[in-house]
């Protein structure tokens, strides 16, 4: 597949740091839809990573990220564009595209806010989940072609079936060769993956394709580790269009929420 290609770097990384804001996908970038482009996860933790390290600030976290997907996104060379769009004391609003051949491919804002200890107040209602020791090994690859499904290892719980499942992911691949990236950025890099785990329908000839437009992600804890895990739940309306919604876990439960808004096609 790779002499398909020729334009993808090589190595173990999802992308090759050219510098100056610019990368190359590798195969481990590859999406699923088409053996042309990106896969949106790795490319959403790229931007995150991008937005954390642009002008940052100690007493802040990112705690919202939102990507809007513009069109199909070429793998091979690309350039990411970072800038502050709400600049504040407390609160600040971030964005960056990645822009490829002279188009916006994806567009992503942050909400980046001020922290203080609310310990004595803290709550969580999202459940958690069975963890990674006590799933079973997943073949996503079975379900999804394309050289990012392959680099994932994949463990689902018990009841997994199509439309709702609770599944964690790692990779072993950092997001750049430059192997410097947060846990966040990394696990942000996973999170798309969200609207393949549980697919209410099989992808492919024959069925219906459901890209999703967009990603939203919202955390209400910042996450840490490895593993993430995704409690998943996928709606099909009647007029062509869907939702995947998932809660996030990492090791020490749940951290936030993700959505994702579907078109669904005759395939």
């Amino acid at each position: 597949m790779t002499e398909e290609l020729p334009e993808l770097a090589e190595g173990n990384a999802y992308y090759q740091n050219l510098g100056g804001g610019c990368f190359r996908s590798t195969i481990h970038a590859q999406g699923a839809w088409n053996v042309h482009e990106q896969h949106m996860a790795p490319a959403a933790g790229l931007l995150a990573d991008a937005l954390e390290r642009y002008q940052p600030r100690e007493d802040m976290r990112m705690a919202r990220l939102s990507y809007e997907i513009l069109g199909l996104i070429p793998g091979g060379e690309f350039q990411i564009e970072t800038s502050t769009l709400r600049p504040g004391r407390t609160i600040e609003l971030l964005q960056a595209e990645l822009v490829a051949g002279g188009r916006t491919a994806i567009r992503a804002t942050a909400w980046r806010m001020v922290t203080s200890d609310t310990s004595a107040v803290a709550a969580i209602e999202d459940a958690a989940i069975p963890g990674p020791d006590d799933c079973k090994p997943y073949d996503g690859s079975a379900v999804w072609p394309g050289g990012y499904i392959r680099s994932l290892e994949m463990r689902a719980a018990e009841g997994h079936r199509p439309g709702a499942g609770k599944v964690w992911l790692r990779t072993q691949h950092p997001l750049t060769d430059q192997n410097d990236s947060s846990d966040l950025a990394r696990l942000m890099g996973l999170v798309d993956t969200a609207n393949g785990i549980a697919a209410r329908v099989p992808p492919g000839k024959d069925s219906y394709a459901f890209p999703n437009l967009d990603l939203q992600i919202h955390m209400y804890r910042r996450p840490e580790g490895e593993w993430l895990g995704l409690d998943n739940a996928v709606s099909f309306g009647r007029d062509g269009i869907g939702l995947t919604s998932t809660v996030l876990h990492d090791r020490q439960g749940p951290f936030g929420r993700a959505e994702q808004i579907l078109t669904l096609r005759r395939t």
